[in-house]
């Protein structure tokens, strides 16, 4: 081999090079363009930030606490009503809708993502709201949420559902009007219909009065849904605890109803009321009527049971009116106090007959005795010496075609002749004397015996003493009311009417120690201006204590049946009943006490 051989140059692997690119300088324009889109960028975000700050900030926060605010509107509680004493007479209650969502049943300590069957679900739940099982299964069948499954769930039964923990049951509370009472005070209170709309009585006349003070309550919360205090307002918790306080007695409504109920069924008539008033201030202390009704179960009742007819039906007092009419004889000095009259039975006034109630004829008689025997024709006699425009002028005076100034729902007018034909036909005063020929309420026979009563003022006859905060309960008002007659005259009259009592044997109103006096009526019963045969309303008015009269008790039966139905007969019995429980409940001091001590000691010799 050749050493001395000549190499030539060495090349490297052609994987081995690498490229090279050259540095070329940017152009100025491509700088500009890129320089110019940052600053546009810039500028749309600054000025998007602008308008959201600036133009549209009131709307964003209104979204904003849109979806912070948690509303919850009111539900419509209505305030609670109570008796004298404070006894509940009305109540909201809360009660519970269940509602099922089949597709979330889930029992507690299952996993999240296991969903139970409707069969599990209303085996555990059957026993708890008494409900049969295959009744729950039909109404969840195929449905797979917003189930009604129970309404009216007391909160007792609510609880133990809650207590199963199993998800996919639902309960809604609502409020739900209950009456302790019953059908005590459903004539004058009235009731909610299943909507909850006020149907009759005070439930309804009140209606602004009963609903509770509620407004939407609106709280702010924060992302973990915690409460924060900025979203809550000034008295946007406040408690609405006030009540509807009557001025009835549930102890007295008690034996009123009773009496009244067995008096009614014992006589077979249609209907009764009674009626007890404070005569110095107008406060009802009972107003009962029968038939009533029950209003937590109001739809199983005939609607003409709502209405209460003692303030809302007309009728013609008849004799319980003498005494009203001689109180008016004695203020116009037409007869004198130890005056008589003549009573012939019978006497005929333009041609119409009017004689008493018995056709007998009692002679010269006092008016005491007038108002003892009920003398139609002594009455006729006593006020023709009243002339007619007068007698007409006190009849309006008294209010018998006005409406009462009451409290009492749906309270309605009398009925009085025009003063040309009372004064142009000698029948109508005539018969107006015994308390015929007009129509007034019960409500407003009551209203002018308290005038008698008080010394002449006219009050006025309410069942309310307004809203009372909490458990206090209001007092009883002093002593008002239009001064119509003169105190010496009713003085008179009262006392004429003890005379009633006290010489009636057969009457039964009588109480040792006691002084009452009373009056009786049995008056014939007109429809449209026509008297219907054989039909009477048969009523008696009690006063008490005569020395310092304090109470009246009225008590009307309409359309008694049988023999020997009279004032005396059906309605004095359930006054007396009143007049006993009254003389206990509102601790009234005898007279006599002397008296009262030797009835009581009686028995015991």
């Amino acid at each position: 081999m050749n050493s001395s051989r000549q190499r030539g140059p060495v090349r490297a692997p052609r994987s081995s090079q690498q490229r090279v690119v050259a540095i070329q300088p940017v152009p100025a324009g491509r700088l500009l363009a890129v320089y110019g889109l940052l600053c546009a960028g810039l500028v749309g975000l600054a000025g998007r930030l602008a308008w959201l700050q600036v133009v549209d900030a009131t709307n964003l926060q209104t979204r904003a606490h849109a979806i912070q605010t948690q509303t919850t509107k009111p539900i419509g509680k209505r305030r609670t009503i109570v008796d004298r004493n404070g006894r509940l007479v009305a109540l909201d209650e809360q009660r519970f809708t269940l509602w099922a969502h089949p597709r979330y049943f889930n029992f507690p300590g299952d996993d999240p993502q296991k969903i139970r069957s409707a069969d599990e679900v209303a085996g555990r739940l059957a026993t708890v709201i008494a409900q049969p099982k295959p009744a729950l299964l039909q109404t969840m069948a195929g449905r797979p949420s917003g189930v009604k499954l129970r309404t009216d769930l007391d909160p007792e039964t609510a609880e133990r559902v809650r207590q199963l923990g199993i998800s996919g049951l639902d309960l809604e509370a609502y409020p739900h009007r209950i009456y302790p009472q019953g059908s005590l005070f459903a004539n004058v209170v009235g009731f909610l219909n299943l909507e909850r709309v006020p149907q009759a009585g005070l439930e309804q006349s009140r209606d602004s009065d009963l609903k509770r003070q509620e407004t939407a309550l609106q709280m702010r919360r924060g992302a973990d849904g915690t409460p924060l205090p900025a979203g809550l307002t000034a008295g946007s918790l406040y408690g609405d605890d006030l009540r509807l306080q009557l001025t009835l007695d549930a102890r007295l409504q008690q034996v009123a109803l009773q009496a009244l109920a067995k008096q009614v069924k014992k006589w077979n008539a249609k209907r009764g009321a009674a009626m007890v008033m404070d005569v110095r201030n107008g406060e009802m202390l009972a107003l009962v009527s029968t038939p009533t009704y029950d209003p937590n179960k109001f739809w199983t009742f005939n609607p003409g049971l709502f209405r209460e007819w003692s303030v809302q039906d007309l009728y013609e007092p008849g004799s319980t009116f003498k005494p009203i009419n001689l109180a008016v004889a004695l203020q116009e000095k037409a007869i004198k106090a130890n005056g008589r009259v003549a009573d012939t039975g019978q006497l005929s006034i333009g041609g119409w007959p009017i004689f008493n109630h018995d056709k007998r004829a009692n002679g010269l008689i006092d008016f005491p005795t007038v108002l003892q025997v009920s003398s139609n024709v002594g009455m006729v006699k006593a006020m023709a010496q009243v002339k007619r425009d007068r007698f007409w002028h006190w009849l309006r005076t008294m209010g018998i075609d006005e409406t009462p100034d009451t409290d009492l729902p749906g309270a309605v007018a009398g009925e009085l002749k025009s003063r040309k034909d009372f004064t142009g036909q000698a029948i109508e005063p005539a018969v107006a004397a015994f308390g015929q020929g007009f129509s007034l309420t019960p409500l407003k026979l009551l209203q002018l015996h308290a005038m008698l009563a008080n010394g002449g003022r006219l009050v006025s006859p309410h069942i309310t003493r307004g809203l009372r905060s909490g458990d206090a309960l209001a007092s009883a008002p002093g002593g008002s009311g239009l001064q119509l007659l003169d105190p010496g005259v009713t003085r008179t009259v009262m006392a004429w009417m003890e005379s009633v009592v006290d010489n009636s044997s057969g009457l039964g109103m009588k109480i040792p120690g006691y002084r009452i006096g009373g009056k009786t009526g049995t008056a014939q019963k007109a429809e449209r201006g026509v008297y219907i045969p054989g039909a009477l309303i048969t009523s008696f008015v009690g006063h008490l204590p005569i020395d310092d009269p304090r109470y009246v008790v009225l008590v009307v039966v309409d359309e008694p049946k049988g023999g020997n139905t009279f004032g005396s007969t059906v309605a004095a019995p359930v006054a007396r009943q009143i007049i006993d429980a009254l003389l206990v409940l509102e601790r009234i001091p005898p007279s006599h006490p002397k008296e009262l001590q030797k009835a009581v000691a009686k028995p015991r010799a």
